[in-house]
């Protein structure tokens, strides 16, 4: 075990913090269009100058200057368009900070580790958590290139982050990109111009308790009217008193608009945002708000009636039911999804996996155990080499939106979340279950036998099905030798019990008590009497 990583302890999963329900604007006249896009392109500007602000101030950026932003764009719009504006773009800005340090890491790793294989002699393998040297001259020769390359893009990447320069896009930078390949998009320039207007619009704000239904700019009442707060160089356009907009269409959010409805009534902040898609020509509104965290069950009472442990893979889910004893229960389940197509099927495809196991769980009231995964630092080619395959498999593991899929709807079922170190699960649930629980009428995966692996160490198991008695004294005298069986299991120390009769083969009913006690004349293989057979896995009900 001396080479092993030190495996972090299983923990509640801690429930949402927030939600958001979605509803499209149907029936918008031609005007309400209008309206929108001229708002949205209005406030798009002042949100791109305020983030061009934002972004030369750096890191010495302090609460005057955000004041001093704000003010600026009070007088073209409002204070609370502007409070929005600059609230995201502040937020967009660190947001963009982060991933650049992320960058910055990825790159120092990427260095490490073309430099360390660089300085090994060609062909020698590598050992744990550290890779071998490359195979040939030519891969050498392409390495030692790249490492030129990565140290320019690394020099580059730390001189913006010790100055303070993001680069960001506002829009996106892929479909910024996207004008360039136009013919290869399948796009020509008025629809990428439309995609690209539509992506840059703002029409966002937040929400402020105890104003009249949660929001002063933008504002949806309790039966499904919406409107918003003009800005002043727009407010000729409003068609209701004190500068609003109201639209012809109507929302009634299908998911949570009971609640929806509870939090504007008794005018608690609500945020909203509006955005169009220029795909299906559609206009949707999204409303937010923070929740109270949910009440996190102890670990122990988690574990109270077993769990169902699951193990995440590219296209599927295995799970397996275990009791409190780590015992595997049933049959193995698998949940498919195909991450193949558009975001919206992906991303259904994942959820109905998920309502299915939920489901699943909810019916025997147990927790679920999952992997606690992040490949943020394994997806590079430094460190997989030629593994293309692996790369593409783990690159294709839904691990963020199924996290996030599965801990708002586990929240809602009231099921716990029990996190696990992914470590070696993989390795040693198929290296002590698999074959174990392979018969005739099952044959476990590798999958299956990783979903015993997560679920035993969730219930604080070690994976392993047997313990190994001390070397001084092999016998039952320090313990039992398996970690299934609890204290109270009745005959857990005994043999299998030998019923005499037709089922042996070689015993008659009327001899099973002296045969006890008669000593055998001849030699005989003992095994042939099936007597002291023991069970190989012995599993609690």
């Amino acid at each position: 075990m001396g080479g092993l990583r030190e495996l972090a302890a299983p923990f509640v999963v801690p429930g949402p913090s927030g939600v958001a329900v979605r509803d499209r604007l149907k029936h918008l006249s031609a005007g309400d269009e209008e309206v929108l896009r001229l708002v949205g392109d209005h406030l798009g500007g002042l949100a791109s100058r305020d983030l061009k602000a934002r972004c030369a101030a750096g890191p010495d950026h302090d609460s005057d200057a955000w004041a001093e932003r704000k003010r600026v764009l009070t007088g073209e719009s409002s204070s609370r368009w502007a409070g929005s504006i600059t609230k995201a773009t502040h937020d967009q800005w660190g947001l963009a900070r982060r991933a650049q340090l992320a960058h910055v890491q990825g790159l120092e790793a990427g260095v490490r580790t073309i430099e360390h294989r660089l300085s090994l002699p060609l062909g020698q393998k590598g050992g744990k958590g550290a890779p071998g040297g490359y195979r040939s001259r030519r891969e050498w020769f392409a390495k030692s290139r790249r490492l030129h390359v990565l140290e320019d893009r690394l020099r580059a990447a730390r001189a913006d982050w010790r100055a303070g320069v993001v680069h960001v896009v506002r829009g996106g930078k892929r479909l910024l990109h996207t004008r360039h390949h136009l013919d290869a998009a399948g796009l020509t320039e008025p629809r990428w111009r439309e995609r690209w207007e539509a992506a840059r619009r703002f029409l966002a704000a937040d929400g402020e308790s105890g104003k009249r239904y949660g929001n002063e700019t933008i504002r949806v009442t309790p039966d499904g009217e919406v409107s918003l707060k003009l800005p002043a160089p727009l407010a000729h356009l409003a068609n209701a008193p004190h500068g609003r907009y109201v639209l012809a269409a109507r929302v009634a959010f299908a998911h949570r608009g009971e609640q929806c409805r509870d939090r504007v009534s008794a005018n608690r902040a609500v945020a909203y945002r509006i955005h169009q898609d220029p795909v299906r020509g559609r206009w949707y509104l999204t409303a937010s708000w923070t929740i109270s965290p949910a009440t996190t069950v102890l670990l122990a009472a988690a574990r109270a009636n077993g769990l169902i442990g699951v193990d995440t893979n590219a296209d599927h889910l295995a799970a397996w039911r275990l009791d409190t004893h780590g015992n595997p229960v049933g049959r193995p389940h698998r949940f498919d999804y195909d991450l193949s197509g558009t975001t919206a099927h992906r991303d259904a495809q994942v959820r109905h996996a998920l309502i299915r196991l939920l489901h699943w769980a909810k019916r025997h009231h147990l927790a679920i155990a999952v992997e606690d995964l992040d490949f943020t630092a394994d997806k590079t080619r430094e460190k997989h080499g030629r593994r293309k395959k692996f790369r593409h498999l783990i690159s294709g593991l839904p691990v963020a939106r199924l996290r996030a899929r599965l801990v708002s709807m586990a929240a809602e079922l009231d099921i716990p979340l029990i996190a696990v170190d992914p470590a070696y699960t993989s390795r040693w649930g198929a290296q002590h279950w698999q074959k174990p629980l392979t018969g005739k009428n099952r044959k476990p995966s590798r999958h299956d036998a990783a979903s015993i692996a997560t679920g035993r160490r969730a219930l604080g198991h070690p994976i392993r099905r047997r313990t190994t008695p001390p070397r001084t004294h092999q016998s039952d005298g320090y313990g039992h030798r398996t970690v299934q069986a609890g204290a109270g299991t009745p005959g857990r120390e005994e043999p299998r019990p030998r019923i005499p009769g037709p089922r042996t083969r070689c015993v008659q009913p009327d001899a099973a008590r002296t045969r006890a006690t008669r000593t055998p004349k001849t030699v005989r293989d003992i095994r042939s009497d099936q007597v002291w057979a023991q069970d190989p896995l012995l599993l609690t009900e």
